[in-house]
C-alpha cells in the first residue's frame, strides 16, 4: 500500500495512524468547482473498516499524547499557525476552487481559523481549574481536568477550512486524539489543513481524516473508541447527530440551521444598516449559518431603509471567486442552485413582492456555474416560508413593524435560535433587544453576530443541540472532564 503524503489536490485520502490511505468503501462522489463545473477530484467514501482503523490509531496515540506536558502538546499548534499563514494564499485559492465562494471570503474564513489555533495556545493557561484550601477542616480541594479519549467531527460544506479549525486545536491541545470527517462536497481544503498538521510535528495517531458520507458518520456515532462528537450542519441531522451520539454514551455538540433576523429601528443608521445587511445576507452566497436574511423595519422608515438595501443589492457583482471585484461567488451544486431558486418561486406565490430580482444573472465564460444574484423580497409576513425556512442562499426578505416589541415577536416567532443583529441609535432598544431576544450571538450595530475565536459560539432553539458549544472555554470543557481531588494531611 501506498503510504506517500499526497503530491496532488486532485488524490484524496484518509489520513491514519500517521499514513495516507485509499478509503475502502464502493461509493463516492465527484468533487466540482462549483463555479466552472470543472472535475477536480473523485471521493472514496470510507467504510465501517476504515473508521476502525481511525478510531484504534487514536486510541494507541491517546495513551501517550494525553501524559504529555501541555506545553509540549501545543508546541505543533505553534507551528500549524505558522504554516497556515505561509500558505493562505494557496489555501484560498483552492478553498474557492473548490467550494465557490470569494476569494476575500476565503481569506477571512482562514483567518478567523487561524484566531482558532491562536487561543488554543494559551492552553496552559486556559485548561486550568479551580483549587480552595482548607475547603473543610485540614482538607484542600482541587479539580484537574484531563482528557478524554478519541473524539470526531463532522464538519459542513460552507466552511471547509475554518470549520474544522473549531475543533481540532482544542482536542490536540488538551491532551485527547481526533478524527475529522469533512464534507464530501469540498474535501481538498480539509485534506490540505491535515497535511499542514503532518507537517507541524503532530505525532502519528493524534488526528486522523477520514472522508465519507452517512454511512461514515454513523459509524463515527456507535463507534465504541469514541468519546464525543461534534457536528454543524442542518437542523435535521444535528437532531439525528445529537439523539445517536447519546443513544451511544458520547458527549456531543451539534450546531444546525438558523433564521437570522435584522431588526431596524427608526433612529439606525440606515445607510450603514442597509450595507451592512447586504453584506450579512449575501456574502458567501447567503451559504452560512450567521447569513441575516430576514430584516424587521420600523414602519416609519421602512420604505427608505427599502431603497437603500436595493440600491446595494443592484451594485453586487456575481461571478467567479477568483476574479476581481465579485461580491457574490456560486452556490455550492446545481442541485443547491435549485433549491434556493424554489424558495424564490415560493415566495412569489405566498405574496412577497420581489423587489429586486437576481434570477436571470449570467456570467460571462462560466455557464456551467451554479450562479444566482441577490434577491430582496419586500412585504414579508411572518408565517412566510421565506420568513421561517433557512434558505442558504442570496435572498432577502424585508418586513414591516409597528415597534420593537413588534420586532423582536417577529424575530422570535422561528424555531431556530442561532444569531441576530439590530441596528439602532438608541441604548434602551439595545438592552430590550438583549433581554428578549431567544438566539445565542446578538449583535448591536453589527452585520454579523460573528464571536471571536475566544468566546463560544452560541445557538439555542433548533438551531443547536447540546449542553456545550464550539470555540472558548465551552470547547475546553467539551474535550476535558474535571476530576475532584480531595486532599488531608493529618498533623503529626
Amino acid at each position: 500500500m501506498d503510504t506517500r503524503s499526497p503530491v496532488s489536490e486532485l488524490e484524496i485520502r484518509n489520513y491514519v495512524g500517521g499514513e495516507w490511505r485509499e478509503p475502502t468503501a464502493d461509493d463516492g462522489r465527484d468533487v466540482v468547482n462549483p463555479a466552472t463545473g470543472e472535475r477536480l477530484a473523485r471521493v472514496t467514501f470510507s467504510g465501517a473498516d476504515d473508521v476502525d482503523r481511525a478510531v484504534e490509531a487514536g486510541l494507541e496515540a491517546f495513551d501517550d499524547w494525553s501524559r504529555r506536558p501541555v506545553e509540549e502538546r501545543i508546541q505543533p499548534l505553534f507551528e500549524l499557525k505558522s504554516l497556515l499563514e505561509d500558505h493562505q494564499a494557496e489555501l484560498a485559492e483552492l478553498l474557492v476552487r473548490d467550494h465557490g465562494k470569494t476569494l476575500a471570503e476565503a481569506r477571512g474564513e482562514l483567518r478567523r481559523g487561524i484566531e482558532n489555533v491562536e487561543v488554543a495556545c494559551g492552553m496552559p493557561t486556559t485548561m486550568q481549574a479551580g483549587t480552595l484550601p482548607n475547603a473543610a477542616p485540614g482538607i484542600d480541594e482541587s479539580a484537574i481536568r484531563q482528557p478524554l479519549g478519541v473524539f470526531a467531527a463532522v464538519t459542513p460544506f460552507n466552511f471547509p477550512g475554518m470549520i474544522p479549525l473549531w475543533f481540532l486545536p482544542y482536542a490536540v491541545a488538551t491532551g485527547n486524539a481526533f478524527v475529522l470527517k469533512p464534507s464530501e462536497r469540498d474535501p481538498l481544503v480539509p485534506q490540505r489543513l491535515v497535511e499542514l498538521v503532518e507537517e507541524a510535528g503532530v505525532p502519528d495517531g493524534v488526528v486522523q481524516l477520514l472522508h465519507g458520507g452517512a454511512d461514515t458518520v454513523n459509524a463515527l456515532l456507535e463507534h465504541e473508541g469514541i468519546a464525543g462528537i461534534s457536528f454543524v450542519g442542518s437542523t435535521p441531522v444535528a437532531r439525528h447527530v445529537y439523539a445517536k451520539a447519546a443513544e451511544h454514551g458520547k458527549r456531543v455538540q451539534a450546531q444546525g440551521g438558523a433564521k437570522n433576523y435584522v431588526i431596524v429601528t427608526e433612529t439606525a443608521d440606515l445607510e450603514f444598516a442597509a450595507e451592512k445587511t447586504v453584506s450579512s445576507s449575501f456574502a458567501c452566497g447567503g451559504e452560512r449559518c450567521l447569513a441575516n436574511d430576514v430584516a424587521v423595519v420600523e414602519e416609519s422608515v421602512y420604505d427608505e431603509f427599502a431603497d437603500l438595501v436595493v440600491e446595494h443589492a443592484a451594485n453586487q457583482t456575481v461571478g467567479y471567486g477568483l476574479d476581481e471585484g465579485v461580491d457574490i461567488g456560486a452556490l455550492i451544486t446545481p442541485e443547491h442552485e435549485r433549491r434556493v431558486r424554489e424558495f424564490v418561486e415560493t415566495g412569489l406565490e405566498e405574496g412577497a413582492t420581489l423587489l429586486y430580482d437576481g434570477r436571470d444573472v449570467a456570467v460571462e465564460g462560466h455557464e456551467d456555474g451554479n450562479f444566482l444574484g441577490p434577491c430582496v423580497f419586500g412585504d414579508v409576513d411572518g408565517e412566510m416560508t421565506i420568513a421561517q425556512e433557512e434558505i442558504f442562499g442570496p435572498v432577502l426578505g424585508l418586513a414591516a413593524a409597528s415597534d420593537l416589541d413588534e420586532a423582536v415577536e417577529l424575530l422570535n416567532g422561528t424555531r431556530f435560535g442561532n444569531a441576530a443583529s439590530l441596528f439602532t441609535g438608541e441604548g434602551a432598544d439595545a438592552r430590550a433587544v438583549r433581554h428578549d431576544a431567544d438566539v445565542g450571538n446578538l449583535g448591536v450595530n453589527v452585520g454579523t453576530a460573528a464571536p471571536m475565536a475566544f468566546f463560544h459560539f452560541g445557538g439555542r432553539k433548533d438551531s443547536f443541540f447540546g449542553d456545550l458549544h464550539a470555540q472558548g472555554d465551552d470547547a475546553i470543557r467539551f474535550y476535558t472532564d474535571e476530576t475532584i481531588y480531595i486532599e488531608r494531611w493529618p498533623d503529626r
